[in-house]
């Protein structure tokens, strides 16, 4: 038979784990009775836990959000999995660092000897990848989130750029995305007509919010698509606006690692194709001059004439740099 404490945190690790339990169902889980369950029900609500009784033919127990933070209750995997994401939580440009750091510290405190172990071995450094960015404030991402949980017109004052005057905006809010660091809104924009993504450090809300509408269906089959798209320039699909072939004179093995997305042909000891893109011609044309290689442009002619283009950049830029050397 199991003690009372281990019984109580069985019966809160059931409550947790879906919406509603018919008191018959306890009872049979558990091993006791149902007026056992009863009096752990009752001692669970004086921890602090708000359980609600359901009525019904075999009646039941839900547990409800409550006014203050009880004891909680995690499994082994649910710990490890919340001290890697605190941990993670220190770049994630939410403001929040601080916060999560000390929360990481109360957590690793409780945690028993053996997950302690666990969560030591598992050594890892959160790295920032952009010192340099501005932090999104908690105050702003929970002013978003609740206008699209709730689903309402979202006015606020908007910074493009480096602008110092600020464009009043109304969008009607969708997702909100946290990418490389940086929290963006995907929303509808009603004065542009058309779907924009902003930058939460650049946003100050308006209160309050407008009216209340219908979401509408996304161009793309889900948010990471529709995000892909908008930070590749692409107007419709995932895929890059501007797409090329060009034959490297390089072996297929040291290309592909520098490829990204791009498809990479073998085509001989010191030869590969390669297939890539990017958000313009002249952008694709120059990302080429990475592998320090031969190339031979296959296709389209957009791709030629911006190796041209950048040609005749390339050497008006060396031929003032020798005017100036000799000036010297």
């Amino acid at each position: 038979m199991t003690s009372t404490t281990s019984r109580l945190l069985l019966l809160l690790s059931l409550l947790q784990s879906r919406r509603d339990w018919s008191g018959a169902v306890l009872a049979d889980r558990l091993e006791i009775s149902p007026r056992t369950v009863r009096r752990d029900v009752d001692r669970l609500r004086e921890l602090g836990y708000r359980i609600r009784a359901i009525k019904g033919p075999d009646g039941g127990y839900r547990l409800d959000a409550g006014s203050e933070l009880p004891p909680l209750l995690f499994d082994d995997d649910q710990v490890i999995a919340l001290a890697v994401a605190l941990q993670a939580a220190t770049v994630a440009g939410a403001g929040v660092e601080e916060a999560a750091m000390r929360a990481l510290t109360t957590v690793r405190q409780v945690m028993p000897q053996r997950l302690r172990h666990r969560l030591d071995a598992l050594q890892f450094t959160a790295v920032s990848t952009r010192p340099d960015v501005e932090e999104a404030s908690p105050d702003v991402l929970i002013a978003v989130s609740a206008a699209i949980r709730a689903g309402e017109v979202l006015r606020f004052d908007y910074a493009d750029g480096g602008d110092a005057e600020k464009a009043p905006r109304r969008v009607e809010p969708h997702h909100l995305v946290a990418r490389q660091e940086r929290w963006y809104l995907i929303a509808w924009d009603l004065d542009r007509d058309d779907w924009r993504t902003f930058r939460i450090d650049r946003v100050t809300p308006r209160t309050p919010t407008g009216p209340r509408f219908v979401p509408r269906t996304m161009p793309a089959e889900s948010v990471q698509d529709l995000v892909s798209a908008r930070f590749r320039g692409s107007v419709q699909g995932t895929a890059w606006p501007c797409n090329g072939s060009v034959i490297l004179s390089l072996p297929a093995w040291e290309v592909l690692a520098f490829a990204g997305d791009g498809a990479v042909e073998d085509l001989g000891p010191e030869r590969c194709r390669l297939d890539t893109g990017s958000w313009s011609w002249v952008a694709l044309a120059a990302s080429l001059g990475r592998f320090d290689a031969d190339i031979e442009v296959i296709g389209p002619p957009e791709l030629s004439a911006a190796c041209v283009l950048l040609a005749g950049r390339y050497s008006a830029a060396s031929q003032g740099h020798r005017s100036a050397a000799r000036r010297q």
